[in-house]
């Protein structure tokens, strides 16, 4: 089992900058893929990017790409998703998910965590 507990939502302005972050415990060994989620409401869940466990290797969903940066603490089992730009149309639940398999489709994602809440004001 891995647990993942999300942290860092809140209210920012169009423009601004927030820092999510997600630490992993139980057996991270396990995990080859750490990704991050969305889900507006009355949308459905949408992938927002990942990071693979060794390399670092990365990669993002066209709508955020250039302006969210993932990236992984390995000491502290953490990843964080730096978001800049934020746009209203990022207000979402964002929620952060591990995979055994590199790269993970999001059926693939075995374990999630409970969410953050993420709003952006224009």
């Amino acid at each position: 089992q891995v647990y993942l507990v999300e942290s860092g939502g809140g209210l920012v302005q169009a423009g601004g900058s927030l820092r999510l972050s997600c630490a992993a415990s139980g057996r991270t060994f396990s995990v080859y893929a750490m990704g991050w989620f969305r889900q507006a409401p009355g949308k459905e869940r949408e992938f927002v990017g990942a990071i693979k466990r060794g390399s670092g290797s990365t990669y993002y969903a066209d709508s955020v790409k250039g302006r969210f940066t993932i990236s992984r603490d390995y000491a502290k089992n953490t990843v964080h998703l730096q978001m800049n730009s934020l746009e209203p149309e990022d207000t979402a639940v964002y929620y952060c998910a591990a995979s055994s398999t590199w790269p993970a489709g999001v059926t693939e994602y075995e374990y999630w965590g409970q969410g953050t809440q993420v709003t952006v004001s224009s």
